[in-house]
């Protein structure tokens, strides 16, 4: 017997002639998340994933529960296809079962499934005699085949592997089955969350940050770097474009009315954000907006900023309430980091009465008062490039 993680998949199964090219991305994906586990192996077979030959099962499973295409995971044992031998370990389990329990009874069930045919039992005979060996061998089971406290999960296939647990995974697709895009990526809750959302459908990411030092630290700079090394761990991995901002900011202070700042401001982030999708092969933007939580983030505004690029912007949080961006912050792991008190250089330049219906006629004739273009360039020349 020797100890293995069962990796299920979803989506994939529904993908006909083109199943195999998400499978060989999938498995590809896993190794990446494992490469710093040593000794571990994963094997194919039957519809499956397995993990075999690891010393550390946390951190196995802690690595897979990030993999998008996963569904679920379950500890399991192999062992040959005997029944008796799956008895045995049954009734291993049951104890372990039982010595972590108050309670005076375990409810309990048997699911079975025979996926190689030539097993003398079928699935209905196997759950009906081990279910009834370990009545016979343990007083305090019950069975319960509606609500059940444990399930023990049999599967009959090239071996026999038995398991009670079933751990969620983020499931979605395989990162890089659906191209790629740059997030724009500030030290807030929302964007990170809106990365993470069209990541989990296949999309690899990239992603860019714009500094304004001095007028934000250096903690702030650290702060997004973390957050972009949590999205890496649902990536694989992750390029993160630090963009110098400062200039851009000044120049517009200066130069163009203090209601459309904000939204100047950020048509120069997506104008810069397409400039290094393009050199990366992204073919689309992704950002956090969601429609009338912030004085940009009207109709009105959100249409005249994405004026700015002819690329297709993703905005999944567009329609979502900000409790649920909080929520979904917390489940993926970002909104502890997000919360930390470090400006962006959203903060800085702020105007006292943002518009919040601008007039694109009135954007673009404010932007013909700075040097777009060499500005832009500036910016690219000393953008800084992090591999995580």
């Amino acid at each position: 017997m020797e100890k293995v993680i069962l990796i299920r998949y979803g989506e994939i199964h529904l993908k006909g002639l083109n199943r195999p090219y998400f499978e060989r991305a999938l498995l590809r994906n896993i190794k990446k998340a494992l490469k710093d586990i040593p000794n571990v192996k994963v094997i194919r077979a039957q519809g499956r994933f397995y993990v075999e030959d690891y010393a550390d099962e946390a951190a196995v499973i802690q690595a897979l529960t990030r993999v998008f295409g996963i569904v679920s995971i379950s500890p399991a044992y192999k062992f040959e296809k005997d029944f008796e031998a799956l008895v045995k370990h049954s009734k291993a389990m049951i104890e372990g079962l039982l010595a972590g329990t108050q309670n005076d009874v375990l409810t309990f069930k048997v699911e079975s499934r025979r996926a190689d045919k030539r097993f003398p039992m079928d699935s209905m005979e196997i759950s009906r005699e081990l279910g009834a060996r370990l009545l016979q061998a343990f007083p305090r089971l019950k069975v319960d085949v509606h609500h059940p406290e444990a399930v023990l999960n049999v599967e009959m296939r090239e071996f026999c592997y038995l398991y009670h647990q079933s751990i969620p995974c983020a499931g979605g697709m395989p990162v890089g089955t659906n191209g790629k895009a740059v997030l724009l990526l500030s030290g807030g809750i929302d964007s990170p969350a809106a990365g993470w959302m069209i990541a989990k459908r296949g999309v690899e990411l990239t992603a860019v940050h714009y500094h304004s030092f001095p007028y934000t630290s250096d903690r702030s700079k650290e702060k997004v770097i973390d957050l972009a090394r949590i999205l890496a761990g649902y990536n694989g991995s992750l390029r993160l474009h630090v963009v110098p901002f400062t200039r851009i900011q000044q120049e517009l202070y200066e130069k163009c009315p203090d209601e459309q700042l904000t939204v100047l401001m950020r048509r120069f982030m997506m104008k810069i954000a397409e400039e290094i999708a393009r050199k990366e092969g992204a073919a689309a933007l992704i950002t956090g907006e969601s429609i009338g939580q912030v004085a940009s983030q009207t109709l009105a505004g959100l249409v005249v900023t994405n004026d700015a690029v002819s690329m297709p912007i993703f905005q999944p949080l567009i329609g979502f309430d900000k409790i649920d961006i909080m929520n979904l912050a917390q489940s993926i792991g970002t909104y502890e980091t997000s919360i930390l008190p470090y400006e962006d250089c959203c903060t800085v330049f702020t105007p006292k009465h943002p518009t919040t219906h601008p007039r694109l006629d009135r954007i673009i004739k404010s932007e013909a008062l700075v040097n777009g273009e060499e500005l832009i360039r500036e910016a690219l020349e000393n953008t800084e490039v992090i591999e995580l």
